[in-house]
């Protein structure tokens, strides 16, 4: 009897302990669409890119702590509706702005920093050293950018008042710069000149060599998420922060 009844409490100690693992590790998310390297196709139907690795970084520090949905491709703007609604609980590699801060969390140091370009036609003969420079183009200095991306609010800041970001999607984006719906196209490195090549218009627009703008991304929670899940996920970020992995997995995309 004692040695039944051991083997049975171990085996509800064991169920107890999988149902609670289930129910408090899993962090829902999604892969970004249009954020090449941050999430991009690996050709063979997986989700790639500087954030999936951050996550499995994340994952061998804590085993406790595992992501899922970061294989579904899904729009920024859904991504903010669903963790508005609860249905996910973190995004990777957001920039801070009052409007997100106001609405979400922000956790651990900053994932890597992207620092935004204008990509211009081939033949455009525009020097753009600063943000005077691209004012003073005015009224033919229309800015083509990403709708709902962090960009958007950049350029608003800059005081840049021609502004298109009527297209989420960049390699749109492009096609509205070569068919002169826009002068410029704002865009961030690491990946623009990967999307550049991906989109089939290297060879007929260049990046302008000044850097305009320079933003570190986060891990951003929901405020419904567990606090004591996003301590452990602060903490794993600082650790990785710390030992330059952050960083080596950063330069592997660039």
């Amino acid at each position: 009897m004692p040695i039944r009844v051991y083997v049975f409490s171990a085996m509800l100690s064991l169920l107890s302990t999988a149902g609670d693992g289930i129910a408090a590790t899993d962090i829902r998310t999604a892969a970004q669409q249009g954020t090449e390297p941050k999430f991009q196709g690996a050709g063979d139907g997986r989700v790639a890119g500087v954030c999936i690795d951050i996550m499995r970084a994340i994952e061998r520090l804590d085993s406790g702590l595992r992501f899922t949905g970061d294989q579904v491709w899904q729009p920024l703007p859904r991504i903010y509706s669903s963790l508005d609604r609860g249905m996910q609980d973190a995004s990777c590699g957001l920039s801070r702005n009052p409007e997100r801060e106001r609405k979400y969390l922000f956790v651990g140091p900053a994932l890597f920093t992207i620092r935004y370009y204008l990509v211009a036609r081939i033949d455009d003969t525009a020097v753009v050293g600063s943000w005077d420079d691209l004012r003073r183009l005015e009224p033919d200095n229309v800015v083509l950018a990403n709708r709902g991306f962090a960009g958007v609010g950049i350029l608003e800041q800059a005081g840049v008042a021609r502004i298109d970001a009527g297209a989420g999607d960049p390699k749109l984006n492009l096609q509205k710069l070569l068919a002169h719906r826009g002068r410029f196209f704002f865009h961030r490195t690491p990946g623009l000149k990967t999307l550049l090549e991906r989109a089939g218009v290297a060879a007929k627009v260049k990046i302008l060599p000044t850097e305009m703008a320079a933003s570190p991304l986060y891990f951003m929670v929901s405020r419904r998420f567990d606090p004591a899940l996003a301590e452990r996920l602060r903490a794993a970020l600082q650790t990785l922060e710390k030992s330059g992995e952050l960083e080596r997995i950063a330069k592997s995309w660039e």
